[in-house]
């Protein structure tokens, strides 16, 4: 790719790309749906890639067309970007849909030892396809010149090391999507977490190992909820903060934060309880919490970028906190149950562990940016 300044002069070809990154965490999602429940693996008797000539299915439907069309675009497209950013504009493209193609490969071939799945020729040349849409919109958005503009709009708003925290804000949207017992609360994993030890370690002697609690998980007074929202609106804004240049910018990215933020969380409910009740989560105390989120980024936006990671930390710390001494509770899980045992199960699976590890990784990678020496420059005193 061209190499070039923004309007400070500082180059774009020096800026990591977040491509990549999201590209592996695409690999992740791809793999997740195509082999879940990872159980029950044996040797059918036939050969794993028999597919590759089996006669084409009998039935199929638009949803599957669809599925395995989008399913692969992403990935394609990220790898052609990570491509065109690395300067190899003219195998862009191939080595995005090679990629895409070798790994729908191994996927189909291994539901070959999975007797709930069913490998298919077909969903190879639709993921294959997919991936080539996808590569050829990152090519032809190369073309147009999106990408040199993104390049230097990431300059101008961002600092230069800021490509685990654009990683972290991109996720945040799809962790969202998986129900949360309480708005905006991701990571709240003790309790299940303790059921799932105590099935893995049952009829050992290591079950006697596992603590027993005095006192049950009492569920969130209103005024806890309250504290939990706001964190949870507030914590993405801190982590924009980190890389964010400008006081303007941060003025900007936490209005479109705390949008994608209540949005999401609507669609959520939506998919969970139907469309009529949409906002039926947006209750005083989660109405106080918004509010009260809202004023602290405000509050919080002239402080500098490692006083924001600090800030940060501890705000993750306390709804972490929180989130984890309150019970999932008996209506939250038989929601979660339809989720689980729907027709979505193997992409929302992903939004679920999404929404259990997103703010144990935003913390490890606070903790990364706060020990390194890289996010000590010369502007890091300033906004």
């Amino acid at each position: 790719m061209k190499r070039s300044k923004d309007d400070g002069g500082e180059p774009t070809s020096g800026v990591q790309t977040a491509a990549w990154p999201l590209a592996l965490a695409t690999v992740c999602l791809i793999v997740y749906a195509s082999l879940y429940p990872f159980s029950e693996w044996r040797n059918q008797g036939i050969s794993p890639f028999n597919f590759l000539t089996a006669p084409l299915p009998r039935y199929w439907t638009g949803f599957d067309v669809g599925v395995n069309l989008a399913g692969y675009a992403p990935l394609g497209f990220l790898l052609a970007l990570s491509a065109l950013r690395s300067g190899r504009v003219a195998w862009a493209v191939t080595v995005a849909v090679l990629g895409a193609g070798l790994l729908s490969l191994v996927m189909e071939t291994l539901q070959s030892y999975l007797p709930s799945r069913v490998p298919s020729n077909v969903d190879l040349a639709l993921n294959t396809a997919g991936a080539w849409l996808g590569a050829c919109s990152a090519w032809l958005l190369e073309k147009a010149g999106a990408i040199v503009r993104w390049s230097r709009f990431r300059v101008r708003w961002f600092v230069r090391d800021a490509r685990g925290a654009l990683v972290l804000l991109a996720l945040w949207p799809v962790a969202l999507l998986f129900p949360a017992s309480v708005p905006l609360g991701l990571g709240q994993v003790l309790e299940r977490l303790e059921y799932a030890l105590a099935d893995v370690l049952a009829d050992t002697p290591f079950l006697e190992w596992l603590p027993v609690r005095d006192i049950e998980l009492q569920p969130l007074v209103p005024g806890a909820e309250v504290i939990c929202v706001a964190l949870g609106a507030l914590i993405p804004c801190l982590l924009g903060y980190c890389v964010i240049r400008t006081l303007l910018q941060r003025a900007v990215f936490l209005i479109v934060m705390l949008a994608a933020g209540i949005a999401l969380t609507a669609l959520s409910a939506a998919l969970s309880y139907g469309p009529d009740h949409a906002w039926a989560w947006l209750d005083l105390p989660v109405r106080v919490g918004l509010m009260t989120g809202g004023v602290l980024a405000v509050l919080l936006a002239p402080v500098p970028r490692r006083v924001a990671a600090a800030l940060l930390l501890l705000a993750l710390s306390i709804h972490l906190s929180l989130l984890n001494q309150a019970p999932v509770g008996p209506y939250f899980a038989e929601t979660l149950q339809i989720w689980e045992q729907g027709r979505f199960v193997r992409f929302n699976g992903l939004a679920q562990w999404l929404g259990w590890l997103w703010p144990y990784a935003a913390v490890l990678y606070v903790l990364v940016r706060l020990s390194s020496r890289r996010a000590v420059d010369a502007g890091e005193s300033k906004i």
